[in-house]
């Protein structure tokens, strides 16, 4: 037998289609390729499952039949680095990019920078939302506001989060946008993921506060991003989603 690292080596090119490792026994040697055959497209098989039910938008703006046989050659791009296969996909948007034959589809990468995104932002840990009343007393010059451990921003170039929308249930009659958008993705308080596109003041307002800026400093650069902006509205947003956790001076 070869040393293990040599042995997971060759293991996975045979699963790649190539020859198979030293030590592969059944009870019939004439049995081996065949059996490690089985294996191979059970794991081909497995991996396109798992990437359907983590990107299912995706699945569906390009075609079960055109999905499988994209899934299977992201796989071989980018193994899972982890027995967790809820974590695998993160290069999936950027392999989207790169895809020659998609070329004429540049939103698909950034639907799927959305789709794992409400991933993470299901399996992240828990925090308890911040008692109303210490927002009350706060002084917003000094008051630093502590955002849910879920909520991830995402700069996206293309309408992605209106064409996401739009292959929801029920959500083929919303409107499509045009040009860039930016994603807030949080898991609200009833363990639901929500996705919201968010104008130039908000995405500034909610970058300042995840960066740790004051609440009236995150507020001036929403302001400064947007004429006008008033910050109310996502606040009392968050706020109703359970996604403030902490408010400290």
């Amino acid at each position: 037998m070869p040393a293990h690292p040599e042995f997971v080596a060759q293991f996975d090119a045979a699963l790649r289609g190539g020859a198979l490792p030293a030590g592969l026994t059944a009870r019939d040697a004439t049995e081996v390729e065949r059996r490690f055959a089985v294996y191979r497209n059970n794991v081909a098989v497995s991996l396109t499952e798992a990437l359907a039910a983590r990107f299912p938008v995706i699945r569906r703006l390009v075609g079960a039949e055109f999905f499988a046989p994209l899934a299977r050659l992201y796989a071989e791009a980018e193994r899972p680095r982890s027995p967790i296969l809820a974590e695998w996909g993160d290069g999936f948007g950027a392999f989207l990019d790169g895809f020659p034959p998609l070329s004429g589809y540049p939103y698909l990468g950034d639907v799927a920078r959305i789709e794992y995104a409400r991933g993470r932002a299901f399996h992240a840990a828990d925090a308890p939302p911040v008692d109303p009343l210490a927002l009350i007393s706060a002084d917003p010059e000094k008051v630093r506001l502590a955002l849910h451990p879920s909520l991830l921003l995402l700069r996206l170039a293309h309408p992605a989060v209106s064409i996401w929308a739009r292959n929801q249930p029920e959500g083929e009659g919303l409107p499509l946008a045009k040009g860039p958008q930016t994603a807030l993705i949080l898991r609200d308080a009833a363990f639901q993921v929500q996705v919201r596109a968010l104008e130039a003041g908000d995405a500034a307002l909610v970058t300042a506060l995840m960066a740790g800026d004051p609440l009236a400093a995150a507020a001036l650069a929403g302001q400064e991003a947007e004429a006008g902006h008033d910050p109310q509205p996502l606040l009392v947003w968050l706020m109703q989603a359970g996604a403030i956790t902490d408010a400290r001076e």
